[in-house]
């Protein structure tokens, strides 16, 4: 279906987007009752637009931002089951795992931490940010792509636009309409880790409603790669025991339910999703020590309702938007095995640590595009949002006790004990932002567009953070476009890092500002000839009032939260598609960076200096195309004071071969080998090295999929 047919008729194709709004997410297949022509047309033109980067869908060349889009047919044709395994497709985009069960890291040019709260996720615009530690939730387990109509991406600043953790890129994902449906589609999947997923799919239209819906149910027992040793060695080592796990293998099974419904008519719009993750398992320990017992639950709605008149006046586009989000994690978690032992006594059952915490989010913005001025097309947007970790519980069966030299360490109490009341991790919690925003882009000489925005936010914690962006664009010839871009990003203290208490090893400080970055780009865009399509783009940014958390001048009182020391970095990132003939299409990027924590002038660390992506797609009949993508992952320094090797590097190559396309009462058949050469991949795990080897990553695995068109 994707490689249908590549003339350069349809390569040069511009089609304007159809942004697929729907939401109740849940992972799932789906694929539109187009003919081979039409899908091609609509996945390639819907490619050359975006709408990320101003709110409205432009030419992703013209776009006031370094941006990509990838589509349901890209998904489709690289086999991905996964949201994690086509982010790794974007140019300047690793994705890196953290000890929080494997939780994605998304490293956009050398920008990396534990929690990755520097990368704002959307679903159809709504913030999948957690309140506790401004990530995506501590209880992950993945995301499916089978609902996905299309993923937008900015790479660099976008708070102008979207306000708090918008700061190192945004990254938005539409999930699939009626129209992007069109019928029904039941599909089935099985492969390695006794890895198990079925889905429904339907759209259509009912009493005058446009409906969406999809459900998913799956289960995987993970893969399970060998961890020779972790941080429960290091103490078997020190006290002459034998109660460490490792040599083991990683713990990553879970079970899976996903679902959505959208319905849309006239002007309004409804939206409802669920991701429910149960008995997760807790990857190599969420202390870095082998936990097989661990299991972990989540359980995420996110919903909105959306009111959208574009001819509310002459010339006026008016949206009002409402939106829900609420997040239950659940984690029965045995941090360290029985028979640990410490300095301050032995755990028989082993350290039980059980955090439970229950969060929500509600949102409220009005939008409007007015183009009464002709070369002028100004946005205004105003807004509130209030968020709230508003429950809290957790149980134990230590507390912890200063030892000299040596530092807080846990100590037994014999029991699990409910510290819910005034010794849990922390105590709920809430704040709100009022926001305001204008955005004007301006057509101020032929081939010339200026866009200026500007966006305040003001927090009841605090206070208020004001960020600028300016994009200048020039239509340097009919198929040549170039670029300067600067911007300002924040990212709000989250409220670990603002109120974490009952915790010797990091303390919370309700006197932190916001994480700033400040960005620099230059991009070209060139179409030499129909067939080829190049891009370019170099950057340049500056973090600075970094949060970490800091060690105290008093030990007995571990690390506290401060706003610190600043990180520079620089790079460039090269993009090509080639139509090398009507059946084949070749294209790739390469992304190349380097950052410096200016503290230490060392390299920042973990992160990829050079990331190669290289992709060939073929229809070798009709009705049977072939994919196969390389990825490789250069150069990942230690930060500084880990004094381990650097990270190894690896290539990974995959292949993909599918038969049909699910029309209507006819089959759709793939068969996907990811890394087939069985290379060893490794992604850093935290200094000083628990994990002293890393965190190993499937090797080869292979997965059936089979769809049916009702």
């Amino acid at each position: 279906m994707l490689l249908a047919r590549m003339d350069e008729e349809s390569a040069m194709k511009v089609i304007p987007a159809r942004i697929a709004l729907a939401l109740f997410v849940v992972a799932g297949s789906a694929q539109a009752d187009f003919s081979d022509e039409e899908a091609l047309a609509l996945s390639y033109g819907d490619k050359t637009m975006v709408s990320i980067t101003t709110g409205m869908a432009q030419p992703i060349n013209r776009a006031p931002a370094v941006a990509t889009v990838i589509t349901a047919d890209d998904i489709e044709a690289i086999g991905a089951t996964d949201l994690d395994e086509v982010l790794e497709t974007v140019p300047g985009l690793h994705v890196s795992h953290s000890t929080l069960g494997y939780a994605p890291i998304y490293m956009i040019r050398g920008i990396a931490s534990q929690y990755n709260p520097q990368v704002l996720m959307l679903t159809n615009g709504i913030p999948m940010t957690s309140v506790l530690a401004g990530d995506r939730g501590t209880v992950w387990g993945g995301l499916p792509v089978e609902n996905i109509a299309r993923i937008e991406i900015i790479r660099g600043p976008g708070s102008a636009l979207y306000g708090a953790d918008a700061f190192a890129g945004v990254i938005n994902i539409v999930t699939k309409n009626a129209g992007n449906i069109d019928g029904t589609q039941v599909g089935v999947r099985y492969g390695s880790f006794s890895t198990r997923d079925a889905w429904l799919l339907h759209g259509g239209e009912i009493d005058g409603m446009q409906v969406a819906a999809y459900l998913r149910v799956g289960d995987t027992d993970g893969a399970k790669e060998p961890v020779p040793a972790d941080a429960q060695t290091r103490l078997d080592a020190l006290f002459g025991t034998n109660a460490s796990y490792a040599p083991g293998v990683t713990n990553l099974g879970r079970r899976m339910l996903d679902g959505s419904l959208d319905i849309a008519r006239d002007k309004w719009r409804f939206r409802i999703a669920l991701k429910r993750r149960s008995d997760g398992e807790n990857a190599t320990g969420l202390a870095q020590a082998l936990d097989p017992a661990g299991r972990s639950f989540s359980q995420r709605v996110t919903s909105d309702l959306t009111w959208q008149d574009r001819n509310f006046a002459q010339d006026l586009d008016l949206t009002v938007q409402g939106s829900y989000y609420y997040l239950n994690e659940k984690s029965d978690l045995v941090l360290f095995p029985p028979g640990a032992t410490f300095p301050t006594g032995t755990f028989p059952d082993g350290m039980i640590g059980n955090p439970y915490l229950w969060e929500r989010r509600f949102l409220f913005s009005v939008s409007a595009f007015y183009t009464g001025f002709g070369n002028q097309r100004i946005r205004i947007g105003a807004g509130r949002g209030n968020d709230s970790l508003y429950r809290v519980r957790e149980s134990r069966n230590y507390t912890y006790t200063y030892i000299p030299g040596v530092g807080n360490l846990p100590t037994p109490l014999g029991s699990v004990v409910d510290v819910s009341g005034s010794g849990a991790f922390m105590s709920p919690h809430s704040r709100s932002n009022n926001y305001l925003y204008v955005q004007d882009e301006w057509s101020f000489a032929r081939d010339w567009t200026l866009t200026g925005g500007i966006r305040h936010d003001d927090y009841s914690d605090f206070g208020g953070t004001t960020n600028p962006r300016l994009a200048l664009i020039w239509d340097a010839g009919y198929n040549v476009t170039a670029k300067l871009l600067a911007g300002r990003a924040f990212r709000t203290p989250s409220f670990q890092e603002l109120y974490n208490i009952n915790n010797p090893v990091a303390t919370g400080n309700p006197d932190l500002k916001p994480e700033t970055i400040s960005t620099a780009e230059a991009a070209v865009s060139w179409q030499p000839v129909s067939s080829l399509q190049l891009g370019a783009n170099i950057f340049h940014y500056k973090m600075r009032d970094i949060l970490r958390f800091v060690p105290n001048a008093d030990p007995t009182t571990g690390s506290t939260a401060q706003n610190t020391g600043s990180q520079a970095g620089h790079g460039l990132e090269l993009e090509a598609s080639w139509d090398a003939s009507k059946t084949v299409r070749l294209s790739g990027n390469y992304g190349y960076q380097r950052s410096t924590d200016k503290a230490t002038s060392r390299d920042a660390g973990d992160a990829p200096h050079h990331h190669l992506y290289m992709r060939g797609d073929w229809r070798f009949m009709p009705d049977w195309t072939a994919n196969a993508q390389l990825n490789w992952v250069i150069g990942r320094d230690r930060i500084a004071g880990d004094p381990r090797p650097n990270v190894p590097d690896y290539r990974t190559l995959d292949l993909t071969l599918r038969k049909g396309n699910a029309r209507y009462g006819s089959w759709d058949v793939a068969v996907s080998i990811r890394n087939l050469f069985d290379a060893t991949v490794l992604e850093p795990s935290p200094a000083p090295g628990s994990i002293p080897y890393d965190f190993p990553l499937a090797r080869r695995s292979a997965y059936i999929q089979l769809r049916y068109g009702l």
